[in-house]
């Protein structure tokens, strides 16, 4: 792999990823942009003891461009683009529209009960490939390993910048989910604190481990395995299998049969056994309701300075559709008290992914 680093016109850095060591990435980004926008604000909410981004220069960011005028592409002769290169295999590059950033900004009491300090951080792009027309469930097994040394490269210097407790790694994909550029690509979050979900399941590996002696993770994937009913696909290495509590009317795991705290601690065997697997599974999504699914797809990695001996790194694939025709929507119980409830019976979308993962 070669990795060309390079900034763009208002002074975020890019970053090529390829396969060749003679691709040129000299291309310089002719575009007049404006300032960099200042971090966004941390404020800290008392009664859940979470941490609230507040980004208001988010509302101005490229919603739903038509293909031509995609930032994501290569760039163009008339149309120059967020990547000045022709062509690239994957790029990461520093979002221009982030919700944590290195930029400078004061903050002021905003009174109450909740403390405010600037939202430091980072906030980055991949992109998968330069075909505005594809997915990540297309992407050749080379690529996707191209892609994961991507994550691995950015998820250990992102880690090392001050301040930074936690890298995530996802990918959105489908208008309802939200997404707000067609282009295949995902983003990588570094955040200043340990996110609430992390915190919860680190607590409940720690529980674990006093009572049993055991791992958390390690231990649920032994039981989905002998079970069996719920497992989707597997391999040498990995294994997807839609859990028992499922909160997501479509929801798959993708576990190692490792322990590793990060992606950069996988070897060259289990990075090479990830792609073929999981975008087999990607494809049984699609072919689930007969039309591509939209998802979240959330890579699990072990905090920056604590829990590395509990964190067991993994992905996570949901999907708030639960009929061809029908969404889930997180309504009363799920966003007022955080209580979800499924509509799907787990057994029944394991085994109905199953078949579509072994046809």
């Amino acid at each position: 792999m070669k990795r060309t680093i390079t900034h763009l016109a208002d002074g975020r850095e890019l970053f090529y990823f390829d396969r060749r060591d003679d691709a040129d990435r000299s291309a310089a980004d002719l575009r007049d942009l404006p300032p960099r926008p200042p971090a966004s604000e941390l404020r800290y909410d008392p009664l859940t003891e979470e941490w609230i981004a507040v980004a208001g220069h988010r509302q101005s960011r490229t919603f739903l461009p038509p293909a031509d005028e995609c930032p994501l592409c290569p760039s163009a002769p008339g149309r120059l683009t967020e990547i000045p290169s022709p062509d690239y295999d994957v790029v990461v590059f520093e979002n221009r529209f982030p919700s944590f950033s290195g930029q400078p900004v004061g903050t002021a009491p905003v009174g109450g009960l909740s403390e405010v300090r600037p939202g430091t951080g980072r906030c980055e792009v991949v992109c998968f490939t330069s075909d505005h027309d594809s997915s990540f469930s297309r992407l050749s097994p080379e690529q996707v390993e191209l892609v994961m040394e991507a994550w691995i490269d950015r998820t250990a210097e992102l880690s090392a910048l001050p301040g930074v407790e936690q890298v995530f790694c996802f990918e959105n994909r489908g208008p309802e989910i939200g997404i707000t550029l067609a282009h295949p690509h995902g983003q990588i979050y570094a955040y200043p604190y340990v996110t609430p979900r992390t915190r919860l399941s680190l607590r409940a590996a720690e529980r674990h481990r006093r009572r049993t002696g055991g791992d958390l993770f390690a231990d649920v994937l032994a039981a989905e395995r002998e079970a069996g009913v719920r497992v989707v696909a597997a391999n040498e290495h990995w294994t997807a299998f839609v859990p028992a509590a499922a909160r997501w009317p479509v929801e798959v795991h993708l576990y190692p049969h490792r322990r590793v705290p990060d992606l950069g601690s996988l070897e060259a065997d289990e990075r090479a056994a990830f792609g073929p697997l999981y975008t087999r599974v990607l494809r049984a999504l699609d072919g689930l309701f007969g039309v591509p699914l939209p998802y979240v797809a959330a890579w699990h990695q072990a905090p920056v300075h604590t829990g590395r001996d509990l964190s067991y790194a993994h992905l996570e694939v949901f999907s708030i559709r639960r009929a061809p025709d029908k969404l889930k929507y997180l309504a009363g119980s799920e966003s007022a008290m955080g209580a979800f409830v499924n509509d799907v019976l787990p057994e029944d979308t394991a085994r109905r992914l199953r078949s579509l993962a072994e046809g």
